[in-house]
């Protein structure tokens, strides 16, 4: 067994092997430890990592002359040597038939539902509750905007966004992190007029606060894939990432003023339209 690990081949097998198990499983265990949610790594991702490994395996065994020469001798084996023809008919067929499997699985159709219309911000409820304690959402404005040092809650909202929504939404907000593709739909865009400004921060606290296991029916079928942080962040530590959010993005929030406006408005015409 120690005279098989000790050979080249095999040596650059089992890292290989590895790194692969440690990509694809390893981080969605180790993110959760360092205060990060758990993620899937995007095919795209995990493929470019593994390039980078097998470059670096080919890089440090060709560096030497005898060990890479022992680390191909076993591919040789397998292509030219008598006492191997089995071992090569069954990878000439198994190799094909692997290709032609992931090459299907890329390309098959999808027999999935057709999509049913979905609404990208549902209303909220007028009520939640936030770890026990009751949240009137209708009129609530952001407490820490008349609070305290707007600089010292800023510090907290990027802090608490740096650490936690990164990952999905980017460091520069616009839903281009490192696991945004592995979702749909993507993480939301902040930047985009037709995010925070059509929305009061007491929808932003509810939709952060109870994330898309909180979304009403016609939020489905695709559900927001971003988890409820409700157990993890404080109630404060959320009205501070809204402050960040909406001082990052140069936008400002709706307020309940232009929201009765609105609604006022669509009385008058449907008023006009019985008429």
């Amino acid at each position: 067994m120690r005279r098989f690990l000790a050979h080249p081949f095999w040596q650059g097998a089992i890292v290989a092997v590895a790194s692969y198990v440690a990509l694809d499983f390893g981080i969605g265990y180790l993110l959760p430890l360092i205060g990060v949610p758990s993620a899937p790594v995007p095919s795209s991702v995990l493929l470019e990592y593994m390039l980078i490994v097998l470059v670096g395996i080919l890089l440090y065994m060709s560096a030497d002359e005898a060990r890479w020469k022992s680390f191909r001798e076993p591919i040789r084996a397998t292509m030219v040597a008598r006492d191997r023809k089995t071992l090569r008919g069954i990878l000439m067929v198994a190799l094909p038939v692997m290709v032609g499997w992931l090459a299907y699985q890329n390309v098959k159709p999808s027999y999935a539902a057709p999509a049913t219309l979905r609404s990208i911000h549902p209303a909220p409820p007028n009520q939640i509750t936030f770890r026990g304690e009751s949240v009137e959402l209708t009129g609530l404005e952001n407490p820490l905007r008349s609070e305290g040092s707007m600089e010292e809650h800023l510090q907290v909202g990027k802090a608490v966004y740096v650490r936690n929504c990164v990952p999905c939404h980017g460091d520069l907000l616009d839903g281009q992190g490192h696991f945004a593709q592995a979702f749909n739909p993507v993480p939301a865009d902040f930047t985009s007029p037709g995010a925070l400004p059509q929305l009061t921060e007491s929808f932003v606290f509810w939709r952060i606060a109870k994330g898309g296991p909180g979304l009403p029916r016609e939020g489905t079928p695709w559900d927001s894939a971003m988890p409820a942080w409700e157990p993890i962040l404080e109630k404060d530590e959320i009205w501070a990432v809204i402050l960040y959010l909406y001082e990052q993005s140069g936008f400002t929030p709706r307020t309940w003023e232009e929201e009765g406006e609105e609604e006022g408005e669509e009385g008058e015409e449907g008023e006009g339209g019985h008429e």
